[in-house]
């Protein structure tokens, strides 16, 4: 039986960490569901592994690879320029106390070009990985980086727009300000597969040039279609991480989404759910004391209405104990739409059958089903 192969991954709570690393546990779900095992085996460092250069070596004891997201981008110019080949240096040192040499794919930036504190900081800090790795080392050179779960005022102009959008400020944008976005997704399967294929070098991914004023605009055609229960047309991959990435800035805040019912005296009347395009619609029972779903999606947008009965949906991040719980009714309908990278299900922990409608914004492909199993 072959050893599952090992990943570090450093700065793992923050977005590109917690993507890859969601991606690689989503590998990992797939193969226990087929009644496999587990090809990967993932350490998750985090600042507090690295500040303990003991925790650090046994992190990376036996580590095949690394994707090294950890960086520092704020703080004095002398913090900032000090601190990025500090971590580098750090990484080595307990790459060498764990006896090994894993390829390493490091998350470098434009700016390195660049003969700025910040530039210099990320350039000396690849110069570092680069000499102790040799050909064993990825320069990945990443534009700006979008995406679910992003933080917003932190060095990141869609997450700072998006929240803005959802707390309905109205913006101050640069009108001359332009942006090369990558989605974080496509960021940390282009590391992994550098790391799995071994892939040395320099890959410099092109992001989707696009204006300040037109990205704010986009994600503002967005909040008004989503807010009035339209989906849009999400034909485009850069469309759909995008209202990804917007719809993922309002939960749980803003879930579940209310619907607009009309009733009279024979029952009641709504619309579940309208727009997108190449949509899939479906209805489930589930029987008292059963459940349905335990299962995530990598950028599928799924609706959840619960149309009779009573029902608690349970919505947990993955690779992390954060749990959202709704309680919802047939006799108020509410939608909640799933976010990528975030296992759910629906329990039915009444007395009656529940009536659940599903939509989905593409029809179901059996050769790509994007559903791994992971409890809940």
């Amino acid at each position: 039986m072959a050893s599952p192969m090992k990943i570090a991954i450093t700065g793992a709570r923050g977005l590109l960490g917690w993507h890859s690393a969601a991606r690689l546990h989503a590998q990992n779900c797939q193969a226990r569901f087929k009644g496999t095992d587990a090809p990967y085996e993932l350490a998750l460092i985090d600042h507090a592994t690295f500040d303990d250069a003991a925790a650090l070596a046994e992190a990376l004891k036996g580590a095949d690879a690394v994707l090294h997201w950890a960086g520092v981008n704020r703080g004095t110019e002398e913090e900032v320029e000090a601190a990025n080949p500090a971590i580098a240096r750090r990484l080595v040192a307990g790459c060498q106390a764990a006896g090994v040499t894993p390829h390493i794919v490091y998350a470098n930036s434009t700016h390195a070009a660049n003969d700025t504190f910040y530039g210099r900081s990320k350039r000396i800090a690849g110069e570092v990985l680069a000499e102790f790795a040799g050909e064993r080392y990825t320069n990945l050179i990443l534009p700006h980086i979008f995406g679910e779960c992003a933080k917003p005022y932190y060095n990141n102009v869609t997450a700072t727009i998006i929240d803005q959008l959802w707390e309905d400020v109205t913006p101050t944008l640069n009108p001359d300000g332009r942006v090369q976005l990558l989605h974080a997704g496509e960021a940390a399967q282009m590391a992994i597969d550098a790391a799995l294929g071994g892939t040395g070098g320099t890959l410099a991914p092109k992001g989707r040039d696009i204006g300040v004023v037109e990205l704010y605009e986009k994600l503002k055609g967005f909040h008004e279609l989503y807010t009035a229960n339209i989906f849009p047309d999400l034909s485009d991959p850069f469309d759909l991480a995008l209202f990804n990435s917007y719809r993922s800035g309002g939960f749980p805040k803003h879930y579940p989404r209310p619907l607009r019912v009309n009733a009279d005296a024979r029952g009641m009347l709504f619309e579940s759910a309208k727009g997108g395009n190449a949509s899939h619609t479906f209805l489930s029972t589930t029987l008292p004391g059963q459940r349905r779903g335990e299962h995530f999606h990598y950028d599928l947008v799924e609706r959840f209405l619960v149309v009779q009965g009573e029902a608690l949906l349970q919505i947990r991040k993955v690779l992390t104990g954060e749990v959202t719980e709704f309680r919802v009714s047939g006799d108020t309908p509410v939608a909640i739409d799933q976010i990528p990278f975030h296992t759910h299900n629906i329990i039915n922990d009444g007395d009656t059958p529940v009536i659940t409608f599903f939509w989905t914004h593409r029809m179901f492909d059996p050769a790509r089903p994007d559903t791994y199993a992971d409890p809940v």
